[in-house]
C-alpha cells in the first residue's frame, strides 16, 4: 500500500487515527491525531503520548494475538477530562513509514482510532443519577405509607383518632408522589419538544397578570405581596403560552415558598432593544423576592434534577427538586437565557429573557 494512499486513508477518518508497527512506533498519523497528542508522531513509541497502562496493554495483546480490542483513554483539557475509546484493529502489509527506508519489508500492525465518547459517559452518568434520585425521592414516601398501613391494620385498627391522623399523613405522601411524577412526566414532555422552536404570537403581560391572580391565594395564606410592574399596552414574543406560563407560575410560586418572608414579590416586565446573548431585541421577566437568599455556591446547580439549596425545607414546602429544572428547558426551547441573582439576607432574583418579535 503506498504511503500516500496511507495518508488519504487516515485523513478520512472521521476521527483520531493512526497506525503502528509490531515494535510500537507509528508508522503514520491523520491530522486530528497530532492535534490531540501532538506534531511529530511518526516514528516515536505510542507509549510517549499514550502513557495509560489499560491503552498499552490492549495494544499488546491485539499485536500478540491479533485480535481486536478497546481500551480508555483519559486526556486532560480546558473543558475538563475527556475520555477517548481507543480501538486496536490489526492490519497487515504496511509499508515503511516516514523517514524510513522506502525498500523495506512489509509489515503487521494495528490501526488505532480514538473516539470521543465523553457525552456518551456523561450522559450514562445522568441516568444513572436519575434513576437513583427518583427512587430515594419515592422509597421515601412509599416506605411511609407502607409503615402507616401496617400500623392501621394493627395497633391503631380500634383508634379513630390516630387513624385519622395516619390517614392525613398517609394523603400527604400520596400527594408529594404525585407531584413528583407529575413533574416528571412534565420534564420528559418539555425534554422532547426542546428542539422545536414555538412560532405562536404570545402577549406575556396577559400571562403575568393571570399567572398572579391564580397565585394570589397562596401569597394571601404566606402573607406576601404579589406586585406586577411591566409598560403600557402588548408585550409580545414567540412563544408557546402553557410553557410560559408553566416557567412564571413555578419562579413565582418558587419566590412565595423561599422569599416569602421578605413580605413581597415583584415581577418586573421590560422590553430590551438589543440583548448581546440573545443578538438582538428581547423581553425581560425578572421574579425578585426579600427572604432569605441563596448561597453563591448553590447557584449554578440550581437548575440541576433533584438539587436543592435547603433539601429539608423544600420537601417539607412540597417541592420536586425538578421545577428549575423544567424552566431551564423550556427557557431553551424559546432560545432564551435565565439568570440567577442572589445573596444571602438580600432576596433572590430569578430573570428570563426572551427573543422578541421582530417587525413584520
Amino acid at each position: 500500500m503506498p504511503g500516500r494512499l496511507i495518508a488519504d486513508l487516515l485523513e478520512a477518518v472521521p476521527m483520531p487515527a493512526l497506525l503502528v508497527d509490531r515494535a510500537e512506533r507509528v508508522v503514520a498519523a491523520n491530522a486530528a491525531a497530532q492535534r490531540l497528542l501532538g506534531e511529530g508522531l511518526a516514528g516515536r513509541h505510542v507509549s510517549l503520548f499514550l502513557r495509560q497502562p489499560p491503552v498499552l496493554a490492549a495494544i499488546e495483546a491485539s499485536l500478540r494475538d491479533g485480535r481486536p480490542r478497546t481500551a480508555r483513554h483519559h486526556a486532560d483539557s480546558p473543558a475538563g477530562e475527556t475520555v477517548y475509546e481507543v480501538t486496536c484493529r490489526p492490519v497487515h502489509d504496511i509499508p515503511p513509514g516516514d523517514g524510513e527506508d522506502g525498500e523495506g519489508a512489509l509489515r503487521d500492525g494495528l490501526l488505532l482510532c480514538l473516539r470521543d465518547v465523553t457525552d456518551m459517559r456523561k450522559a450514562t452518568e445522568m441516568r444513572r443519577d436519575f434513576v437513583a434520585n427518583v427512587s430515594h425521592e419515592l422509597r421515601t414516601p412509599l416506605t411511609a405509607l407502607m409503615g402507616f398501613i401496617e400500623t392501621l391494620r394493627g395497633p391503631a385498627r380500634d383508634d379513630p383518632a390516630a387513624r385519622e391522623r395516619f390517614l392525613s399523613i398517609m394523603e400527604a405522601e400520596a400527594a408529594r408522589m404525585n407531584r413528583l411524577v407529575s413533574d416528571l412526566l412534565s420534564l420528559n414532555r418539555v425534554e422532547s419538544e426542546e428542539r422545536v422552536r414555538p412560532q405562536a404570537r404570545v402577549e406575556l403581560r396577559g400571562i403575568l397578570d393571570s399567572t398572579l391572580r391564580t397565585l394570589a391565594p397562596v401569597a394571601e395564606g404566606a402573607g406576601v405581596a404579589l406586585k406586577l410592574e411591566a409598560p403600557d399596552g402588548a408585550v409580545e414574543v414567540p412563544g408557546d403560552p402553557d410553557q410560559l406560563r408553566q416557567i412564571f407560575v413555578n419562579l413565582v410560586e418558587n419566590a412565595i415558598k423561599y422569599g416569602g418572608s421578605g413580605g413581597r414579590v415583584t415581577v418586573t416586565l421590560t422590553r430590551v432593544d438589543h440583548n448581546p446573548a440573545l443578538r438582538g431585541p428581547a423581553v425581560r421577566v425578572a421574579v425578585a423576592d426579600r427572604g432569605p437568599g441563596i448561597e453563591s455556591h448553590h447557584l449554578p446547580r440550581l437548575t440541576e434534577r433533584f438539587y436543592r439549596a435547603d433539601a429539608h425545607r423544600s420537601r417539607a414546602l412540597g417541592g420536586t427538586g425538578l421545577g428549575l429544572a423544567i424552566v431551564k428547558h423550556i427557557v431553551n426551547r424559546h432560545r432564551g437565557r435565565l439568570k440567577i441573582d442572589s445573596r444571602p439576607g438580600e432576596g433572590a432574583t430569578f430573570t428570563v429573557s426572551l427573543p422578541a418579535n421582530r417587525p413584520g
